[in-house]
């Protein structure tokens, strides 16, 4: 953990600090299938209604949304992992990319300063030639 991540992380507040914490129980396939036994329970009391629009209530507003909850919160730490990873290696490319260059640039240094030498004896040649 880096710096300046533990430092956001000190700084937030009581509120913050228990809404992460909540977030990262209820954010698991565990908490699913907890909130899949949940809804179970009530299951059997829709069906007997015979209602269906009981039912469908149950689906959308029992099952659905308790089960889907955690199961969109795993599903987006997957795509922030994956993400924060591929942002890790874009980085390390470009340090890696920024190195070369460096080396480039020496290299190149080095050629302009040959280059300047014999341009240099070349004219000096070239003045002893024309006397």
């Amino acid at each position: 953990m880096s710096v300046k991540h533990r430092k956001t992380k000190a700084k937030l507040s009581l509120n913050d600090k228990i809404g992460l914490r909540l977030t990262k129980s209820v954010g698991t396939m565990w908490a699913a299938y907890v909130f899949v036994g949940l809804t179970l329970i009530s299951l059997p009391a829709a069906l007997a209604s015979g209602n269906e629009l009981v039912i469908v209530a149950w689906i959308a507003q029992t099952f659905l949304q308790l089960v889907l909850l955690p199961v969109i919160i795993v599903g987006q730490n997957i795509q922030a992992a994956s993400a924060d990873a591929m942002a890790v290696a874009t980085y390390e490319d470009a340090t890696a990319l920024l190195e070369e260059a460096k080396q480039v640039q020496k290299h190149l240094d080095a050629q302009d300063e040959a280059i300047t030498k014999l341009a240099a004896s070349l004219a000096r040649l070239e003045k002893k030639l024309k006397k």
